[in-house]
C-alpha cells in the first residue's frame, strides 16, 4: 500500500504476511508457533516448580533451627538468592516465545507439582527441611529436562541451554543437601 505521499504504508515479514505501519508484527523466531507455545507452556511449569522451591528454601532459611543452624542458614540464603535470579531468566525466556509468564500465586499453584510448606505452624526439624529440599530439587530437575527435551524437538537452543544450566545447578543442589543427611 502506498499513501498519499507516495511512501510505503505497510512492509511484507518474512513470512509473506503484509504488517501494516504500527501493528504488532507476528513473532517470527524461526519456531512454529506451536512449537513455542508447548515450551513455553513447560517453561511455565518449571517457573512455578522453581518459584515454589525458592519459597519453600527462603521459608526454611528464615525457620531453621538446631545444631546446623548457622550453616543451613547460609546455605540456604546462597541457594534461595541464585534461584531467585534465575527466575527471571526463566520468565524472560517464556516472553521472548510471544507468551505471557505466570506470576500469580495462584498460576504457580496451579501449575507446581511441589507441594507447598506453611512456615508460621509446624516448622520442620532441620533434617526434614533438607530432605524437602533435595526432594524438591529433584523435581525441578525432572521438569526442566521434560522442558529441555521439548525444547531440543522444536530447535529451540536458547531454551535448551537455560535448561542445562537449571539442571547443571539443581542437580548440584540435590547432591550437596542430600550430602548433610549421610
Amino acid at each position: 500500500m502506498k499513501m498519499q505521499n507516495g511512501s510505503d504504508l505497510g512492509q511484507t515479514a518474512g513470512n509473506g504476511n503484509v504488517q501494516t505501519a504500527g501493528s504488532m508484527p507476528a513473532v517470527n523466531i524461526g519456531i512454529e508457533e506451536g512449537d513455542r507455545k508447548e515450551v513455553a507452556e513447560g517453561l511455565s511449569r518449571f517457573l512455578a516448580d522453581a518459584f515454589t522451591l525458592y519459597l519453600k528454601t527462603h521459608n526454611f532459611h528464615w525457620n531453621v533451627t538446631g545444631s546446623m543452624f548457622n550453616a543451613l542458614h547460609t546455605m540456604f540464603e546462597t541457594q534461595y538468592t541464585e534461584q531467585w535470579g534465575a527466575l527471571d531468566d526463566v520468565a524472560e525466556r517464556i516472553r521472548a516465545l510471544g507468551f505471557n509468564a505466570p506470576g500469580s500465586y495462584a498460576e504457580f499453584i496451579r501449575l507446581t507439582s511441589l507441594p507447598e510448606e506453611p512456615g508460621l505452624t509446624n516448622t520442620v526439624d532441620w533434617r526434614e527441611m533438607v530432605r524437602q529440599l533435595v526432594v524438591g530439587n529433584e523435581a525441578v530437575c525432572r521438569t526442566a529436562r521434560t522442558v529441555l527435551s521439548r525444547a531440543d524437538d522444536a530447535g529451540d537452543d536458547p531454551t535448551v541451554d537455560l535448561m542445562t544450566q537449571r539442571l547443571q545447578t539443581h542437580e548440584k543442589y540435590a547432591w550437596m543437601l542430600r550430602s548433610l543427611l549421610q
